[in-house]
């Protein structure tokens, strides 16, 4: 009999002493103390089977992003998943990654269309958006429509999820935060390969970018309008 795929969470943390230098600027721990349901969307980034297979880390925080898609979309507000487009590996890549593992990432999004590259067992809608990206960031020019699509919702404020935390997920992050939206990064709600990378983003985007918050907290936020 096959045993189940194991899964894991991630132990994670922020420095007090980060806390602390926020808590001196600003007055208070957290950037962001309320969020309007309406005007924000839930972004997971890059759930596709390629990730969910390869790391019990993806695959724990599965039911957490369901929770919040749940929570989210049941008070208004929007969903929006990312999957990874092809885009053939420029000359750059191959000499950084080698040929073969350049292409191995270029094509980790799957074939067909992007609603049919997510991974099984999602809690996803008819009416959500599906997008595909051909960067790493779904917020730089050019890589998908989701920027576009979600300033048609007038949303104001993403909540992130996904993976992997400290490469396409961190990058979303950050050029969102540019665009000068107010981004949660949800810290039990994102997979890196290790507890040391997964936190070098928490640090960097709760210093610089965006709030970081766990699923609780989101749920509360949004409970509270």
């Amino acid at each position: 009999m096959t045993s189940p795929p194991a899964v894991a969470d991630h132990t994670w943390a922020i420095e007090e002493r980060e806390y602390a230098r926020h808590e001196a600027r600003r007055g208070r721990r957290h950037a962001f103390e309320h969020l309007d349901p309406v005007h924000t969307a839930l972004v997971v980034v890059d759930v596709v089977p390629f990730f969910v297979h390869e790391s019990a880390y993806v695959r724990g925080i599965v039911p957490r992003v369901n929770v919040l898609a749940d929570a989210l979309r049941a008070a208004g507000g929007v969903v929006a998943w990312v999957v990874p487009g092809y885009s053939h590996p420029s000359a750059k890549d191959r000499e950084f990654f080698g040929d073969a593992v350049a292409e191995m990432y270029a094509r980790s999004g799957g074939d067909g269309p992007p609603s049919s590259r997510l991974a099984t067992g999602l809690s996803r809608t008819a009416e959500d958006i599906v997008v595909e990206k051909t960067g790493r960031s779904a917020y730089f020019p050019g890589s998908s429509d989701l920027p576009v699509l979600l300033a048609a919702h007038e949303v104001d404020t993403l909540v992130v999820t996904g993976t992997v935390t400290n490469v396409c997920v961190e990058d979303t992050v950050r050029d969102a935060s540019a665009t000068g939206l107010r981004v949660i990064l949800v810290a039990d709600a994102c997979a890196a390969m290790r507890d040391q990378d997964h936190n070098a983003t928490l640090h960097v985007v709760y210093r610089s970018y965006g709030d970081v918050r766990s699923t609780a907290d989101v749920l509360e936020l949004m409970a509270g309008g």
